[in-house]
C-alpha cells in the first residue's frame, strides 16, 4: 500500500482560556510597579482548558482532493494551521510526505515591505524551490493573479482582492505535493473564485493531494472525492461527500421550536457584527419548524443596530438538505423599501405559498445596505422541515423523488 500523504493518529490542541482579567494593554513602569504592590489583593482570573481539536485521527493517500467540513468552531482551521507546520499540537503526531503549500488566510507568508516580485520567490524559497524553478512559473504565477502593474509595489498597498489573488497564485502555481486551502477564495470576486476552483480541480487531477475546506456544499460535493466532517475538535464522519455532506447538514438543525438564537450564532460570516439577533419561523398560527406545501411560511428577523441602517436590504435565503440554494427572497426584490433601521426592529417576510416538496431545508439570512455592503449574513441560520402531503389534491402523493419545487402547471391534448 502506497505511503500516506498525510497521516494525523490521536491529534489534539488544547488552550487556556482566562475569564475575569483585564485585558492586555501597553504598561509603563509605574503601571508594573502598581501592579506589584496590588498583586497580593487582587481577585485572580479563573481559567479552562479548550481543546479545539481532540483524539483526531485520519490519513489522506496521495491524490486525493479532501474535504474538511463542519460548523464554525469545530476546529477545521485549528487542524489546517497544525498541518501547516504554523501551530503545535498538544497531544498526538502528523506524518507529512512531501512539500506543502498552504493558503490558510489572505497573504498567508507574505512579508508586507516586500514587492509582489519578491514575495513570489520568497514563497518559493519557503516551499524548498531552487530560483530557477520559480523563474520557470514565474510569469504563469503573475498571469493568473492579474497583478502585472503592481508587480513591483510593495503588497502591504494591494487591496484585500489583490493579495488573495496572488497568494492563492503562489500556493497553487509552485507546485508542491500538498496542497491546503482554508475558505479563504471567499475573499475574490465570482469570477476569481471560479478560477481558483479551476485550478484546484486541476491541482487533485494531476495527481497532487489536496485539502479543502468550505462552507460551500455545493463546491465540496464537485471538487472533493472524500470528506471528513469536525464537531467540537473530534472526527464524526469520514467517507463519499454524499454522505457526509448530508451529515453535516443534518448537525446543524437542532431542536427548536421554530425560535432560534443568533447572537452567538456559529454560522455568522467572519467578521460581520451581530445585527441579526433572532429569527423565528411560523405557520398562520404558531412558531414551529414543521410546514406542509402550499400554506403559509412566514420568517421574522429580529434586528438590534447601535447605529442607524439607512436603506437596509434584508434577504432569506433556502436551501436544500445538500445546502444547493433553492430560492432567495429579499424586500428589495419587491417595492417594499425600507427607509432606515434604528435601536431593535422585526423585519417580517411572508410567503403565502410555501412551494416546496417533502424534506428538511435551511434558511440563511442577511442584511446589507447600499453604502457598506454586507453588514451582517448567517449561513444556516434556521431550518425547517415540509410535511409529505397531496399538493394538487388529487390523491397523489408528491414525492421527495420528484424535486424539491412544486409548481402548478395545465394539460391538454391536441
Amino acid at each position: 500500500m502506497a505511503t500516506p500523504a498525510i497521516k494525523v493518529e490521536g491529534l489534539g490542541k488544547k488552550y487556556r482560556l482566562t475569564h475575569g482579567q483585564e485585558r492586555a494593554r501597553y504598561r509603563t513602569l509605574r503601571d508594573t510597579l502598581v501592579d506589584a504592590v496590588k498583586a497580593p489583593f487582587r481577585k485572580r482570573g479563573t481559567t479552562e482548558e479548550f481543546w479545539a481539536l481532540n483524539d483526531v485521527s485520519f490519513e489522506v493517500q496521495p491524490g486525493e482532493v479532501v474535504g474538511i467540513i463542519g460548523r464554525n468552531g469545530a476546529g477545521k482551521s485549528t487542524l489546517l494551521k497544525i498541518l501547516s507546520r504554523i501551530t503545535k499540537p498538544s497531544t498526538g503526531r502528523v506524518e507529512i510526505n512531501g512539500r506543502v503549500g498552504s493558503l490558510l488566510e489572505v497573504g498567508t507568508g507574505f512579508h508586507p515591505e516586500l514587492t509582489g516580485r519578491e514575495n513570489i520567490y520568497l514563497n518559493g524559497a519557503i516551499l524548498g524551490m531552487r530560483r530557477a524553478e520559480i523563474a520557470r512559473k514565474f510569469d504563469e504565477i503573475v498571469a493568473f493573479a492579474e497583478v502585472e502593474k503592481f508587480l513591483d509595489t510593495p503588497v502591504k498597498r494591494y487591496s484585500s482582492g489583490m493579495y488573495v489573488r496572488l497568494a492563492f497564485a503562489v500556493a497553487a502555481h509552485l507546485e508542491p505535493e500538498i496542497l491546503i486551502v482554508d475558505e479563504v477564495l471567499a475573499v475574490g470576486d465570482q469570477a476569481f473564485q471560479k478560477k481558483c476552483l479551476g485550478k484546484i480541480r486541476e491541482v487533485g487531477s494531476s495527481g497532487r493531494t489536496v485539502l479543502f475546506v468550505s462552507h460551500n456544499t455545493d463546491v465540496v460535493l464537485a471538487l472533493c472525492s472524500r470528506c471528513v466532517v469536525l464537531r467540537r475538535g473530534g472526527v464524526i464522519a469520514d467517507g463519499s461527500p454524499d454522505s457526509t455532506v448530508v451529515l453535516h447538514l443534518n448537525d446543524a438543525m437542532e431542536d427548536s421550536d421554530g425560535q432560534f438564537d443568533l447572537h452567538d450564532h456559529p454560522a455568522r460570516k467572519s467578521g460581520k457584527a451581530p445585527l441579526l439577533t433572532q429569527l423565528t419561523l411560523r405557520d398562520a398560527r404558531r412558531p414551529t419548524t414543521g410546514f406542509v406545501t402550499n400554506e403559509e411560511f412566514v420568517a421574522e428577523m429580529t434586528i438590534s443596530t447601535a447605529k442607524p441602517v439607512s436603506q437596509p436590504r434584508v434577504a432569506l435565503a433556502v436551501e436544500d438538505a445538500f445546502g444547493r440554494r433553492l430560492f432567495t427572497v429579499a424586500n428589495y426584490f419587491t417595492p417594499t423599501q425600507f427607509d432606515e433601521i434604528r435601536g431593535t426592529a422585526r423585519v417580517r417576510c411572508r410567503i403565502p405559498r410555501l412551494r416546496l416538496g417533502a424534506g428538511k431545508y435551511l434558511v440563511s439570512v442577511s442584511v446589507s445596505d447600499p453604502y457598506h455592503g454586507l453588514l451582517d449574513s448567517l449561513d444556516a441560520a434556521g431550518w425547517f422541515t415540509v410535511e409529505s402531503h397531496d399538493p394538487y389534491g388529487t390523491g397523489e402523493l408528491y414525492q421527495p423523488v420528484y424535486g424539491p419545487v412544486i409548481e402548478d402547471s395545465s394539460w391538454q391534448v391536441q
